[in-house]
Formats: structure tokens, sequence, C-alpha cells
């Protein structure tokens, strides 16, 4: 029978997030769209003899997880780097990084991620000194978790040019020292650039972050083999997590044009939305750009309608941008963008019909943020341009209620908390005074006054596992006060991590919900979410992804 659906799933838990019905039992596919969802039995009667059968095994079915913070082609380049994450002192860092050494003999530089700030010991400041220790004789450099930091050798400084100093763009900084030398810590991309055009995918991967208005490295037809293979790697790495939809946070036209290789190939295994990246050193001109990269791209598959930007760093390194000084200092972060510049910025994104997202951690970066997309409004008057803020790490108070008065989407990653199982919860103690820990990472609380939240990873910044962000989300760990209990409810955190995210990339048309008519975009759970103990939500994972009615991974 032609009109027979061409995959069907059975007996499942069915989370459809679609209000006409909201749970089912099995779901039938035809033509890339979902055909109807009801009972095994109502569903089964509908295939025929060549329909694939997916038996859910009473596994939670639900729309297929878009991760709507992620960094792709930096993620997929890092699954071939080495992994320090969680080595801690000269005995755990030096064999690892020298055996590394003895397999890459020919590398231009020895490159490593997942660094730990506090990687040779609580309150000590890594310097190239240390990574002279662990590699005396070559070019070794390491990128810290949140890759906002990266530490150098002496050999590496050199190899850069950056051992005396050099140039750095708003926000970014070479750490000096007393000897007129750079210590080898290089904070925010428009200090460590130099170094990462050094790794073996030539900075490529995070050329959106580090170029700016400057041309974008080019490639040889060698490199860009590489880079997609990466980015193969990185596509299939998603889909085995019940990734269906990706929102990337850096992206040039190069990245684009890798990516709709792939598409045009049959290879692009998640739909992926990418933006443009406008730095401080930019100037309006490049709107031009981003215009053109809208034009050229706007795919079901992969498209750009949105502006990044960076207001400033991280609180582990006192780069975030804060109200006041952080305790025991007199540094309160540093600003990427002037708020003149950046109020401007977001006038002209808007006007041009841009949504917006802006990394903003500190809380006088958030309020900053908030400030642009005010005038935003003002200037160009009230539509719905769901622009985001991006972590939200600390938050003033005077500042809560705005996000609702301005349609604010508030944007966060639950792992990148102290209490969300992945980072120690006593690394920010010391950098947080007691009065800003209660609106810190507050995403119930925002919750709470009605505004909307999305939940992703920050994939490489942590691992790309949703079922750890759903677990840092519904089940935290518990924190003394004045830290606030932010924990969701599961059907809360799925619909922020499934039909919200499809809502934020204005796609809640035809996303995120299971119902006849829209993509068939699909995860199948091993188990059933609802069932589980929200402690144990690591130990479960995806057992099918499709995406557009194709399967895209099946353990």
């Amino acid at each position: 029978m032609s009109d027979a659906p061409e995959l069907v799933i059975l007996n499942g838990a069915v989370l459809t997030f679609d209000d006409a019905q909201t749970r089912a039992e099995a779901v039938a596919v035809r033509g890339g769209t979902v055909l109807a969802v009801g009972t095994t039995s109502e569903i089964r009667a509908l295939a025929g003899p060549r329909t694939r059968k997916i038996d859910a095994a009473g596994g939670t079915v639900m729309p297929g997880i878009i991760d709507s913070h992620v960094h792709l082609f930096g993620g997929s380049v890092e699954l071939g780097y080495l992994d320090l994450g969680g080595l801690q002192g000269d005995d755990a860092v030096i064999p690892v990084v020298r055996a590394r050494s003895a397999e890459e003999p020919d590398s231009r530089l020895l490159f490593g991620v997942q660094a730990d700030y506090a990687m040779f010991g609580q309150g000590h400041r890594t310097t190239r000194h240390d990574l002279d220790r662990v590699m005396p004789d070559r070019p070794f450099a390491m990128f810290s978790a949140d890759h906002h930091t990266i530490w150098a050798n002496t050999r590496a400084l050199e190899a850069a040019g950056l051992l005396e100093g050099g140039a750095t763009e708003p926000g970014s900084e070479i750490v000096m020292g007393e000897d007129g030398l750079a210590e080898g810590e290089l904070r925010e991309p428009g200090a460590y650039a130099k170094v990462l055009s050094m790794t073996p995918h030539g900075g490529r991967d995070l050329a959106g972050l580090v170029t700016g208005k400057d041309p974008e490295p080019s490639a040889t037809p060698a490199e860009r083999a590489r880079d997609l293979d990466a980015l193969r790697r990185g596509l299939a790495h998603c889909a085995a997590y019940g990734i269906t939809g990706l929102h990337n946070m850096d992206g040039n036209f190069y990245t684009m044009e890798l990516l709709a290789e792939l598409e045009a190939n049959g290879e692009l295994s998640c739909r992926t939305e990418v933006p443009f990246h406008f730095k401080a050193v930019d100037g309006p001109d490049r709107f031009a750009e981003a215009e053109e990269m809208r034009a050229r791209w706007a795919s079901d598959r992969l498209w750009c309608n949105r502006v990044k930007m960076f207001m400033d760093g991280v609180i582990e390194s006192r780069t975030a941008l804060m109200l006041r000084p952080y305790p025991g200092s007199d540094l309160s972060g540093d600003a990427v963008f002037e708020p003149d510049a950046f109020n401007a910025a977001c006038v002209e994104a808007d006007a041009r019909g841009f949504q917006i997202a802006t990394h903003a951690i500190g809380d006088l970066a958030v309020r900053r943020t908030l400030d642009g997309y005010a005038a935003a409004r003002a200037a160009n008057g009230v539509r719905d341009a769901r622009h985001r803020i991006e972590h939200i790490e600390t938050l003033d108070p005077v500042d809560l209620p705005r996000f609702h008065e301005l349609g604010v989407v508030a944007s966060y990653q639950p792992g990148h908390a102290p209490f969300g199982h992945i980072f120690p919860p006593e690394a920010l103690a010391p950098h947080l005074h007691d009065d800003q820990k209660a609106l810190a990472y507050a995403w119930q609380t925002l919750r709470d006054e009605g505004n909307a939240v999305c939940f992703s990873t920050d994939w490489p910044v942590i691992k790309l596992d949703p079922m750890a962000t759903l677990r840092a989300a519904v089940a935290p760990l518990s924190m003394p006060a004045p830290w606030r209990d932010q924990r969701q409810t599961l059907m809360d955190a799925l619909r922020s991590m499934t039909a919200d995210n499809a809502w934020l990339e204005f796609s809640e048309a035809r996303k995120g919900r299971l119902a006849p008519g829209m993509a068939a975009d699909i995860v199948v759970m091993r188990d059933d979410l609802e069932a589980m103990d929200p402690e144990r939500f690591e130990e479960t994972g995806a057992a099918v992804t499709i995406c557009g009615g194709a399967v895209t991974y099946a353990a």
C-alpha cells in the first residue's frame, strides 16, 4: 500500500508536547513527517509490508532534542585532541602529555583541551613555567574547559610571537609578568588567536570567534577534507545522543560552506542554525555579510537568522563583567563591547530582522545586554524578536523583571552551575559575593517570573550528553543558603530541550512536537524517563534517533 508509513515506532511512552494529544504509545512516519500518533494497535494497523518497525520497548519517545547552544565545529575537532579533563598536578598531567607528544612528533603545536583552572593547585594561577615542566622542548598549549583561556608554554609563545606580549582586542588580555614577558595565560579569543592558529586544524574551527573583520583563514584541499571529516564525526556524535537540531554559537562563511557540502551529500544528520558572529572591532558595514549568510543558506537543514555577540568573559578568570569588584580584589571584569557600540549593534541587527544571542555572564554584562535589547525596541518598535541572553550566571535583582518586560529568552546550560554535578561545587565560591549567589544560575526563578527558559549543553565546554543536562536541571546538588534551589520538573526540563528550543528558532509550527504534519525529528530513549530516578539519568540515552524521517543513529 503506497500510502503506508515508511516507519513506525511501537510500544513507547510517547511524550508529544502537543496539547491536542499529550501522550501516546506509537508514532507513524511518512515522507519525513509525522503521519499519525496513537496507540500501538492503531499505528501497527497502518503499517505495510515494507514499513520499518521500531520497538520502543516502553522507552520514552519524544521530539528530537535540540541543543540550543553548541560549538559544533570546535566540538567536532576536539574529539580528536588530547583530553586533559579531570587531570590534576604534575604526576597526572606529565605522563599523558608526553605520551601524546610521542604519538604526534611532527605536529606544529601539541594541543590539549578541557584543562582546569586549578590544574596545578587550588589558588595557583597556571603559567608558562608550569607548562614548561610538562613539555619543555616543543610548543605545547591547552584550552580551559570554558574555552575563554589558553595557557601556552614558552616554546608556544615564542612560535606565536607573543612571548613579549602584543596587541589584543577589547576584553582580551595577554597576562604579562614582572619580567616583562608573557606569563603564558591568554584570556579570550583576541589574545589567544595566534596560538590557536597553530593547532592541527589551524584555528579554522573557531574562526568566527577570532577573525572578526579580518580575512578568514584559507584552507588547502587537504585541510578542508580534514575539517569535513571532523564535522562528520561530530554530527554522528550528536545523533548518538538523540540530538536532531543544533543552534551553533559561532559561525562564518567557511563553516557554512562545509556544512552545506555535507547537506548536499545527504550527510547533515542534524538540522543546524549558524549565526553571524559580530565582534566589538567590527563596523556596521559587516551586517551586510550577515545578510549574505542569511540569503545564501536558508534550507530546513541549514540556515542563518541570528547575530551572536559577546559582552564579557567568565567568572573563573574574573573576566565576567560585574557591577562591583570580585571578592578581595579591585577587578570587576572586562567589557568586550562598550555600551554605546553594543546598543548600536543591537539596533542595527534588530532593524534587519535578526535574532540576537549575547554571551553575558556577569551581572553588569547581563544589565548591559538588556539595555541593548531595550535600545533596539525603542528604535525599531516591538516585534516578536526572541532575543536571547546566553548563560546569565549572575543577575542583579533589579534586572530580573526586565526579561519579561523585554520578552528576552533566558538561555541556560544547567551543567555549568556549581550544583550541576560536572564542575566542583566549591569552585565559584571565592569569586562571588554571598548576595550574588541567590540569583546565580537562576533558571527556575526566571521561569517562575513567566519567562521563556531554554536549556542546552555548550558542548564542548561540557560533555554533549543531554541526560547530564537533564540531571543537572531536575536533580541538582543541594547547596547551602544563600544559593537557591533551582530544580525543574521533568516535563519543564524536557520541554526546554525540545519544544521550547524549536520555538526559540521560530520553528514551532513544524518542529518540537509529535503531531500529524510535524517534522519527523524523534528520539527513542532506552528507558522510560518518567519512571527513572533522576539521579540515574546519565545511565540512559538514545536507542534510536530519527531526523526528517531518516534513522541517524541506532544503538
